[in-house]
């Protein structure tokens, strides 16, 4: 394991803004399935930031190191790039998925919110937790 002061801070601030998302979406989606709309509207808008936050992080970090090469046994790499191959296409979906939702919420389009939150919420989620899993594998694991 790599100590973390040994990893560039922002590659471990954007594991931790992605764990804070992940929270922060399954907590709304414990209070909207228990009627409180507004505390999820609030929990929801933190995820959002907070994803955002993450986004901004990232391309710092992406612009200061560029990629990152995955080091560990070659047993494993399949695993990495099955969750990276993955994780990629749906991160690049997760901002018009929730800006759609945001917009869909604004305009009082809650049917419409809650059909696209059941499709919005597994997919921010899992980006959300492999982010997490993939900082893990390149940092922390191997």
């Amino acid at each position: 394991m790599i100590p973390l002061l040994a990893v560039h801070p922002l590659a471990t601030a954007n594991a931790v803004l992605n764990a804070l998302a992940a929270i922060l979406l399954v907590a709304g989606w414990v209070l909207i399935r228990r009627g409180r709309v507004k505390a999820h509207r609030t929990v929801m808008i933190a995820a959002f930031v907070v994803s955002t936050l993450f986004l901004v992080s990232y391309l710092t970090r992406y612009a200061i190191e560029g990629t990152h090469r995955f080091a560990g046994p070659d047993a494993v790499r399949p695993i990495y790039l099955t969750i990276l191959a993955t994780h990629v296409p749906l991160a690049a979906a997760v901002p018009l998925l929730a800006l759609r939702m945001f917009f869909l919420a604004w305009k009082g389009r809650f049917d419409a919110h809650r059909r696209l939150g059941r499709i919005t919420l597994p997919i921010w989620l899992y980006v959300s937790v492999t982010g997490v899993l993939i900082y893990l594998m390149l940092y922390q694991l191997f």
